[in-house]
């Protein structure tokens, strides 16, 4: 007892505390990676939780140890602060090398709104409207057919075929050789009925186009140039603004055309002028150079596009930047790309209820619209989604997916390489928030 009374007890007291806050709050072994642009704090200053981010970490060790993925990154910031960036596993698991933070990620349709955005900055400038017709651009697509059933006369599946009537050209389409061939058939046959409203920009920003590529192939010698006239003879499944069907070919390959017919500038150069360059994504690429090869995640049968749009390759902290630069209502690093209207437009429902009743292998349809190259959450307890009300953003097929969340004043990015193993990443960052209601 004598002794206990002699000894200071504060000095011991206060290095177990220490050691339980520094536990609780570090609960990942790695440490987190410095942002080489946008500011990092720590999560309580932005009202969230630094102990719930971490889980993160677990999260995703949890999906390394188990073997769903191989590795990946993982960045959440809020009111323009980076409060977590961590990268998980390997980038190529042969030469046992650990994921690094600029490590290169194939986009997929991760690069949609990026490919809308472009496009929105020339709406913003005046050259050209969203509802301006294709063919003011491509003349190819004047005269744009529709392919329906024998039954669906009219392209929306309402009115029943009648031989020898209706607005039809008695054409049947071959798929096999991307052309019309003049003849008759029976009723299970595809024939084309003329565009009832002339296909549009706002059509390949929502999916409501009904552009597919129609058997016509790309070659390794084509340019959007060459290529995209050619695909104006594939008719469209269905007639513009009558339903949500993806539309690959729409925005990663008519889009680019129309931006370089626009501003005068080869797609892959307007894209690194104008956006990349501004917002310091200065690891994304089209064609990756040969100093940058080294930066590419290594999964095996995994291979790295490099043609068209739909090349794009990335690293996760500039996804980062151009999520923060929508949050930001078009400005980043002192750089305006957007004015806030257009954001707004971007960032808006713009199909009514087409997403969620058309809207085919897409997740949490009900409660969900979609804006320019982008879904929108519009109610997330219907939805089933962690991302507060007025959340958008897309992913890729590859497994990156980004957003940005208005309400909660928040960016999630989220890099990985196989799909459908992001787990709880969202519900996460939404139990992070502490000082305000998601919904």
């Amino acid at each position: 007892m004598y002794v206990l009374q002699k000894i200071n007890a504060t000095p011991f007291l206060l290095a177990f505390s220490l050691y339980m806050v520094s536990s609780i709050s570090g609960l990942s072994a790695k440490p987190m990676h410095t942002p080489t642009k946008m500011p990092m704090a720590k999560a309580e200053s932005v009202g969230m939780s630094t102990e719930v981010l971490s889980r993160i970490d677990e999260m995703m060790q949890e999906h390394v140890d188990a073997g769903h993925i191989q590795g990946g990154a993982t960045i959440v910031a809020r009111r323009g602060k980076v409060v977590h960036f961590s990268t998980h596993g390997e980038m190529d698991v042969e030469k046992g090398r650990a994921m690094e933070p600029d490590a290169l990620y194939i986009m997929a349709s991760s690069a949609k709104p990026v490919i809308g955005v472009a496009t929105l900055m020339l709406v913003d400038e005046g050259l050209i409207s969203l509802n301006d017709p294709i063919s003011k651009f491509i003349p190819e697509f004047a005269n744009q057919k529709v392919a329906v059933q024998a039954k669906s006369a009219n392209g929306d599946g309402k009115k029943e075929w009648s031989k020898g009537k209706g607005d039809n050209e008695d054409k049947k389409w071959d798929k096999g050789k991307g052309k019309a061939n003049k003849g008759k058939g029976d009723d299970t046959e595809q024939r084309l009925v003329p565009v009832k409203t002339p296909l549009t920009i706002h059509h390949l920003l929502t999916h409501t186009s009904g552009l597919t590529g129609g058997g016509i192939v790309r070659t390794k010698e084509d340019s959007f140039a060459t290529y995209i006239p050619r695909l104006a003879q594939a008719p469209l499944i269905f007639q513009p603004g009558t339903r949500w069907a993806y539309s690959n070919v729409g925005f990663h390959e008519v889009l680019p055309r129309i931006i370089e017919i626009v501003s005068e500038t080869p797609f892959h150069e307007f894209m690194q002028e104008r956006l990349f360059s501004p917002l310091e994504m200065n690891n994304s690429y089209h064609h990756v150079p040969s100093e940058k090869v080294s930066k590419r995640v290594v999964i095996e049968g995994l291979d790295f596009k490099e043609k068209g749009s739909g090349g794009l390759v990335s690293a996760a902290e500039d996804f980062l930047h151009f999520e923060q630069m929508l949050l930001n209502d078009g400005e980043l690093f002192g750089r305006r790309l957007l004015s806030p209207a257009i954001v707004k437009m971007m960032s808006s429902n713009q199909v009514g209820d087409l997403f969620a009743t058309s809207g085919k292998g897409v997740k949490a349809q009900n409660g969900m619209g979609f804006g320019y190259g982008v879904a929108v959450t519009l109610d997330p307890i219907t939805a089933g989604s962690s991302r507060g009300k007025g959340a958008f953003g897309w992913g890729g097929a590859a497994g990156t997916v980004s957003w940005t969340d208005p309400k909660n004043e928040l960016v999630g990015v989220l890099m990985l390489q196989q799909t459908g193993a992001g787990g709880n990443f969202a519900e996460i960052i939404r139990e992070a928030i502490i000082d305000q209601d998601l919904r």
